[in-house]
């Protein structure tokens, strides 16, 4: 099977290069880039070594007109908020999208446009495309042609909520705070993330409801409760991946903890790619280069903490849209994807 990866060049873009690569079921990779078009792939990532293997044109970075001539049947789209919808025109209808952008996870237009500042860039396709939370969504993505993977803090934060929201087992409103690694920024030139601003330094940053992903967040919620609030915390640490979540929910009067393990239990308990570690905290090392997620919680009286930990750019982003891609075609859902975390 052929696969396109426009963005080739940042974070996601590479490690989705990496990912296919492996993939048993992937024959041709047709990695694009806009501003490196001709240059060999593998300058922009000389870990992946001499041999092109599975990379059209000898590992060269195409342009996107080259890969739309190569006629793709999946299209993983690593650009930028607004552009992805644009540049993914020629694939709509032609080929499987699965964008890594924002672009089309809101299905409310106006709560885009709240999050964004300008309205969605292809409201005519919001309708058909699927949230690719692929433990909530599974059965929509086995038959979706637009797939709109979801944000790292979305991940990590909805993957533990969800099963208690859908239970009926909290009210109020979510406080999270979360910890990100800076490669969840991506891979930009900025003076706030040069490592000498980095190192030695974390705090927060856009709290609250100036936090665009708080709005995906409550969309998400908001099919279990209809008055669903987030407030959200989250930091950057001197960490160059990982995501550490901790959730804050009141519990409903009479909830016991039996009830709590089996929400997360009958939601998680064959799901490959979601650990359940109980009140053990998982800490980011123990997730590093896999896709999953682990998840713990514990009590306090009527006040229950949620801790979720894992790979920002792998379930956070390019290891999720592979296991998307995986329920789309039809593949083991882990094919391609380590469930081990590094040494």
């Amino acid at each position: 099977m052929k696969a396109a990866v426009l963005g080739a060049t940042g974070y996601t873009g590479l490690l989705l290069c990496r990912l296919l690569r492996q993939h048993p079921e992937i024959g041709l990779i047709l990695p694009v880039s806009s501003s490196r078009p001709g240059e060999p792939l593998r300058e922009v990532d000389p870990g992946l070594g001499a041999d092109a293997g599975k990379f059209a044109a000898d590992g060269r970075l195409l342009t996107l007109e080259e890969a739309e001539a190569q006629e793709p049947e999946v299209v993983f789209s690593a650009l930028p908020h607004l552009e992805s919808a644009r540049l993914c025109a020629h694939f709509f209808g032609k080929a499987v999208v699965i964008d890594l952008s924002a672009d089309f996870r809101l299905r409310d237009a106006a709560l885009f446009e709240q999050a964004y500042g300008v309205p969605p860039p292809r409201p005519d396709l919001i309708d058909s495309a699927v949230y690719g939370l692929a433990e909530w969504h599974r059965e929509r993505i086995r038959t979706a042609d637009l797939i709109a993977n979801p944000g790292c803090y979305p991940t990590a934060t909805l993957l533990p909520l969800l099963p208690l929201a859908a239970a009926g087992l909290i009210q109020g409103e979510v406080h999270v705070s979360a910890i990100s690694g800076i490669s969840g920024a991506g891979r930009k030139v900025k003076p706030e993330y040069l490592f000498c601003e980095r190192s030695e330094n974390a705090g927060a940053y856009a709290p609250g409801r100036k936090h665009r992903h708080v709005t995906e967040m409550e969309e998400q919620l908001r099919g279990f409760d209809a008055q669903a609030r987030v407030l959200f915390v989250p930091h950057l640490a001197p960490l160059r991946k990982g995501m550490s979540v901790t959730t804050f929910v009141r519990l409903r009067q009479g909830v016991e903890d039996r009830r709590i393990a089996e929400a997360l239990e009958q939601a998680y308990g064959s799901a490959p790619c979601v650990s359940l570690r109980g009140g053990s905290i998982p800490q980011t090392a123990e997730v590093r280069g896999t896709n999953r997620c682990d998840i713990a919680w514990r009590r306090e009286g009527e006040s229950l903490m949620l801790f979720s930990v894992l790979d920002n750019l792998m379930k956070g982003a390019s290891g999720q849209a592979v296991q998307n891609m995986n329920l789309r075609f039809g593949f083991p859902e882990t094919a391609g994807l380590l469930l081990d975390s590094e040494i």
